[in-house]
């Protein structure tokens, strides 16, 4: 099969990425090659490129994870996926080791996360392994009024905080607290929102809370308008006056920053569970002691189990996690301005990266 497939590559942190040819029509016995429909720009990639965090692959290397696209050649053990659109895993276990067997897939020793232990999706094509990929449907994603590109952000910005979300034991009745929700922070508002919760949003943004108002927030706090004392006294006055429980919060904390790590951890109440979402390389300094006095609990979340992500996108397809007003197409070949723009905080929505588009 002749190819005129292509992928940006990383070459060195803060180098221009850099467009080279690739052959992707030889995938192995148990692999898939899908031709790409969109991928979304995450601020893991931003670390990789910017702040040097280390990639497992040897550059020169293809970022992007959030992948949607369509199958176009498969391994011999992989045939029955051509032609399937798909989402990609943005982590893929091996499914066979102890840790898979036991449910930890996430922490697989032998996973293959694109655009970190294998080539990722900023590309034309991707060659992945077709264990736990996730088939969609085109008929109901056309009745949701979406294409496959919008939906490339549940491969990460959405099932992460769904993981995160069901993992910690949200539903009917709970009190759930999302800091930072720009992001992924913004799809861990409406998830719990959705599997029944009331939710307050915490962020530094006014912008960013007015986006969120209509998607699931019944409060917003502005953290940069009080300080910590008084934004637990807000928070604890908002629970009491809709009779919610004054313990056994549950606190995600998806700004990825350092103040909001601090936030999300001063807001700590008896029996609460702290869920870890966002990523920094920045440190913070805490009293962990809080978490033996409250009896409270500290979770970390990466990625989602690939056996998950049909419940995450069936949220979105069915309307309950809305997608469409937080993403915006923007064509591959633009990927050095966009990277730069998202870098400067110049974007308010997620951009997605769609090759073969008009620049």
């Amino acid at each position: 099969m002749s190819s005129n497939a292509y992928r940006w590559v990383m070459t060195a942190a803060n180098a221009p990425l850099t467009r080279v040819a690739f052959d992707p029509f030889q995938p192995g016995e148990d692999e898939v090659t899908v031709e790409i429909a969109g991928c979304g720009v995450c601020h893991t990639d931003l670390g990789y490129y910017y702040d040097g965090v280390r990639v497992n692959h040897p550059l020169p290397l293809a970022l992007g994870h959030e992948i949607s696209g369509k199958v176009v050649a498969a391994g011999t053990a992989a045939k029955s996926w051509i032609g399937k659109s798909i989402l990609v895993p943005a982590v893929l276990p091996c499914g066979e080791c102890d840790l898979c067997r036991s449910g930890r897939g996430t922490i697989c020793a032998r996973q293959k996360m694109p655009g970190n232990d294998i080539q990722g999706g900023f590309a034309s094509h991707i060659v992945v392994p077709a264990r736990g990929l996730c088939p969609v449907d085109e008929g109901r994603l056309r009745a949701a009024g979406l294409s496959l590109a919008d939906i490339s952000v549940v491969a990460d910005a959405v099932t992460t905080p769904y993981q995160a979300v069901s993992r910690a034991g949200v539903g009917p009745g709970s009190f759930a607290i999302v800091v930072g929700v720009g992001g992924v922070g913004g799809y861990a508002l409406q998830i719990a929102k959705a599997l029944g919760a009331t939710v307050v949003a915490i962020d530094v943004d006014s912008a960013k809370l007015a986006a969120v108002s209509d998607y699931g927030a019944s409060a917003t706090f502005n953290a940069r308008e009080m300080d910590a004392r008084a934004l637990k006294a807000a928070v604890q006055d908002f629970a009491k006056q809709q009779g919610l429980a004054r313990t056994g919060w549950f606190i995600f904390e998806c700004s990825g920053t350092a103040p909001g790590q601090l936030t999300a951890y001063g807001l700590l109440t008896h029996g609460a569970t702290l869920s870890v979402v966002g990523f920094t390389m920045n440190k913070v300094e805490v009293r962990l002691s809080n978490l033996m006095a409250f009896d409270a609990r500290a979770i970390g979340n990466w990625g989602c189990p690939p056996d998950l992500y049909p419940a995450a996108l069936d949220l979105v397809l069915d309307g309950k996690v809305m997608v469409k007003p937080f993403v915006e197409q923007h064509p591959l070949a633009e990927i050095n301005e966009v990277f730069a723009a998202v870098h400067r905080h110049e974007l308010k929505r997620r951009a997605v990266l769609v090759p073969g588009a008009a620049a």
